[in-house]
Parts: C-alpha cells; structure tokens; sequence
C-alpha cells in the first residue's frame, strides 16, 4: 500500500501531551456566555431570500 511520505508510520500520537494542555476556566466560559447579547427579534434564516414587497404578498395580507 502507497503512502505519503512519512506519515501514518510510527510517529505516535502527534498532539501535545494531556498534561501541557490548558485547563478549561468554565467560570470564565460561562461569564462569556452572558456577555452575548440578546437578538431583539428572532433570526430569519431566509429572510434575504425572500421577497418583501410583491403583489403576491400584498394580496394575502
């Protein structure tokens, strides 16, 4: 089987070791979270694909 040059063969895991991670600050996490703020009206998704002032729309309202 062909591969590329060096990899997959005998290099172990490639990540930093568990230990040198950084430890998750999950009171920092959650006060980030409460900083986002609150959309005033719910996001539409579509709303740019849709037409806003057409006959057709006019007619059923």
């Amino acid at each position: 089987m062909a591969s590329a040059q060096g990899f997959g063969r005998g290099r172990g895991n490639s990540g930093p070791p568990v230990e040198s991670r950084p430890k998750v600050d999950e009171k920092a996490y959650k006060a980030a979270l409460d900083r986002i703020p609150v959309p005033d009206e719910k996001y539409d998704p579509w709303g740019g694909a849709r037409a806003t002032d057409t006959k057709a729309s006019k007619k059923k309202n």
